[in-house]
């Protein structure tokens, strides 16, 4: 069927045009601009053209993005349909790490592991900061996870989740980053978006006071809306007595002998992450639920995200609406900001 505007019958002028702009104007009758940097589906290892190379990287470790490299050096001219965000969240012990490594080895993404206090104890040069704790007073000693588990009502409590909240929106930040300057999509163990499930628990069960839980939801308030929402978030379901089984299975310490993983608190856990994280996050991205009480087959999480199209939202749809920017300037706005000016945000 021919396609007719202001007089002119686009397959007898297609051939003068462009072959990118042959393929917007000519597939299945439609004329659809896409966003900028928009692809459709995610592609695992065997849907991959192997022969397909991407451009190299930008060394935004080492050098700065600044606006005049931005005239020179396009953001999405390196995008592809997997330069994308995932998130991997799900109860304690429930496989996410593993799952999330895997995933991101299939889709040839960067794996980021969940953020921890090492990130603050142990400085670049190798040294553990924790060894000064002897010569500190217990309000500024070192306290993380494996404290916390240990003495859930420790003075620290609330300050140890407000700075997990820091260092989850910080990798987040890191994560964006990447993305805009390599091109490679990146899978994230927990991000900041779900931290807050922590937070309820810690509240319910009266380990931080009600003050401490507004100063959280304060800070997060003020900086949330900062980031781009992921493309897809995974969530792996795991009732709360085969919680309590894995966690005896793993074998770790200050797990098996904790004061504050008990049933109530991973029922708060869980209730927070199903009927308030969910709920937020399936309406800005793509959502994939499982069963993972005994497990799964991530092949088959390959599989499910495969069949996902990220391209099917118009301007009216709220889902991915972060992620449509129709200029180029605009991601080189975005890039400069998640590249250079993290310290800012």
């Amino acid at each position: 069927m021919a396609i007719i505007i202001l007089g002119l019958n686009i397959p007898k002028v297609v051939g003068k045009i462009t072959p990118a702009c042959k393929k917007i104007l000519t597939s299945q009758g439609n004329l659809k601009l896409p966003a900028i940097g928009s692809r459709r589906s995610i592609c695992g290892k065997t849907l991959r053209d192997p022969d397909v190379k991407r451009p190299p990287p930008f060394p935004y470790k080492e050098k700065k993005y600044t606006m005049l490299r931005s005239w020179f050096d396009r953001t999405t001219h390196r995008f592809d349909e997997n330069s994308k965000i995932i998130v991997v969240d799900g109860a304690v012990a429930s496989g996410k790490s593993a799952v999330a490594k895997q995933l991101a080895e299939e889709l040839d993404m960067l794996y980021m592991p969940e953020a921890n206090m090492d990130m603050v104890y142990i400085n670049p040069y190798g040294y553990n900061m924790r060894q000064l704790d002897p010569e500190l007073p217990e309000s500024c000693r070192s306290f993380d996870t494996r404290d916390f588990c240990l003495n859930p009502n420790h003075l620290n409590a609330a300050g140890l989740q407000l700075m997990l909240y820091r260092l989850k929106f910080g990798q987040y930040i890191d994560a964006l980053a990447h993305v805009m300057n390599t091109g490679q999509g990146v899978v994230l163990d927990k991000s900041c978006y779900s931290d807050f499930a922590y937070i309820e628990a810690m509240a319910k069960e009266g380990f931080i006071s009600k003050a401490a839980r507004s100063v959280y939801y304060d800070v997060k308030r003020h900086t949330i809306d900062e980031l781009m929402r992921p493309h897809l978030a995974i969530y792996l379901d795991v009732p709360v007595d085969k919680v309590q089984e894995k966690i005896k299975k793993r074998g770790r310490p200050h797990e098996q002998n904790s004061k504050a993983l008990s049933a109530s608190f991973l029922t708060t856990l869980e209730e927070a992450y199903k009927r308030q994280y969910l709920k937020e996050v399936s309406a800005h991205s793509e959502l994939l639920i499982y069963d993972w009480t005994d497990g799964g087959d991530v092949e088959v999480v390959v599989e499910d995200i495969e069949r996902i199209d990220f391209d099917k939202y118009t301007v009216y749809d709220q889902k991915l609406k972060d992620w449509r920017l129709h200029k180029e300037q605009a991601w080189s706005d975005k890039r400069m900001i998640y590249t250079d000016k993290k310290q800012h945000l």
